[in-house]
């Protein structure tokens, strides 16, 4: 009897994967794991609602940090480890539910952190997603050898040592959880790079560059999702259609040019070394974070728009225009300027800028920030074509 191909035995070594291979695409594993963790975007983006709508900048301001800290830390170490070492066998599998346990638990606790810094809850949720990720790399320590093996003990005590940090805060006072946090952020950037000193792990720039692109789509999919629900609600209980139809074709606007800009070049040819990687996927924290604040600050204008809100004209629209802003300049720090000549350079951060002007349009700056969006979009569109046009005899 010949022995069952590789592909089909329920426990396989954890051997690093082919960076070269061809045809890598994310797994229906990493797409359902993408998907839970729009569950605790959802809550994060819907609790920086309430605050922003309720005139609590500083509850806002520390919230939504911390808590979309802890989710795009656990998604995006996942991601990186699954780039490298994903043999999709059993044990990876339930490993991985445990994980997206881990992040419905952290989604649960994200009201308690912004109503008063409660991390109980998501501290637990944060720890079963983050000791889940040791054992994984403690099963790749074990089949790998020599550099490899040591980058790989390397994760699991980093990641473990921080754990313990987490753990430590809940038994501080709460009024030094939120300047002692910031310690916690920078330990666990520091884990990659120092695990990755000598050996980087065999990440596959394609199937990274796609695994980024697809949250992206995943937040920006939930920012439409939070502006909908929100103008329905308010469609339904205040009738004030003149009111929030700008609201909404300015939001709009501004998701379907987010979607066009961040996609309009590739990634994955400027992800050729450690070092340009690390920094490229820090920074998707800004894009990420923006993205579902932008959603966010479309509920928030719409319940001022209905007299809901308890705030300025100006700080309601600057909800919408402030993120927005941030992930236009964001998007060509990190893609964009790596791509572009000329001309071409200045069309993101001016659109940026201008952007943020339209915070002083009051009722007019949703539907003014999403034309100057589609403008930017139209602007590169007719720059790239002027580029890509043959040239005349």
């Amino acid at each position: 009897m010949t022995a069952a191909p590789d592909r089909y035995r329920p426990v396989r070594r954890m051997l690093a994967r082919d960076q070269g291979e061809s045809h890598r695409v994310s797994t229906p594993l990493e797409l359902f794991f993408d998907l839970c963790f729009v569950v605790a975007i959802a809550q994060a983006g819907r609790e920086l609602a309430h605050a922003l709508a309720a005139g609590h900048l500083s509850v806002a301001l520390t919230g939504y940090p911390m808590s979309f800290f802890a989710i795009w830390w656990a998604w995006m170490n996942f991601t990186w480890f699954a780039s490298a070492y994903d043999v999709d066998d059993v044990p990876y599998r339930l490993t991985t539910l445990v994980q997206i346990t881990g992040v419905l638990v952290l989604a649960a606790g994200i009201p308690r952190l912004f109503e008063d810094q409660d991390l109980a809850l998501v501290v637990a949720g944060y720890l079963l997603m983050r000791l889940a990720m040791v054992t994984q790399w403690l099963r790749a320590a074990r089949s790998e050898s020599g550099p490899a093996r040591t980058a790989a003990l390397r994760y699991a005590v980093g990641i473990m040592v921080v754990q313990a940090f987490w753990v430590g805060l809940l038994f501080v006072p709460h009024g030094l959880v939120a300047p002692l946090f910031p310690v916690g952020v920078i330990a666990e950037l520091a884990v990659p790079a120092w695990a990755e000193l000598h050996n980087p792990t065999p990440w596959h720039r394609h199937h990274i560059a796609e695994r980024y692109g697809l949250f992206t789509i995943i937040v920006l999919g939930e920012t439409v999702a939070a502006a909908t629900v929100a103008t329905q609600a308010a469609l339904d209980e205040h009738r004030a259609v003149a009111e929030l139809l700008p609201i909404a074709a300015g939001g709009l606007l501004i998701c379907f040019g987010a979607w066009w800009i961040y996609f309009a070049d590739d990634a994955h040819p400027y992800l050729r070394s450690g070092r340009t990687a690390l920094s490229w996927g820090y920074g998707h924290y800004l894009i990420f974070a923006s993205a579902a604040a932008v959603g966010a600050g479309l509920e928030v204008a719409v319940e001022h728009a209905v007299g809901v809100a308890h705030i300025s004209q100006r700080a309601a629209t600057a909800a919408v225009t402030v993120p927005t802003a941030l992930f236009l300049f964001t998007v060509w720090a990190l893609h964009a300027r790596h791509h572009k000549r000329g001309a071409a350079q200045a069309v993101l951060p001016l659109a940026a800028l201008s952007v943020l002007a339209a915070t002083l349009a009051g009722k007019a700056g949703v539907l003014a920030a999403g034309l100057l969006v589609a403008l930017a979009v139209t602007v590169g569109i007719a720059l790239s074509a002027k580029k890509t046009a043959p040239e005349r005899s």
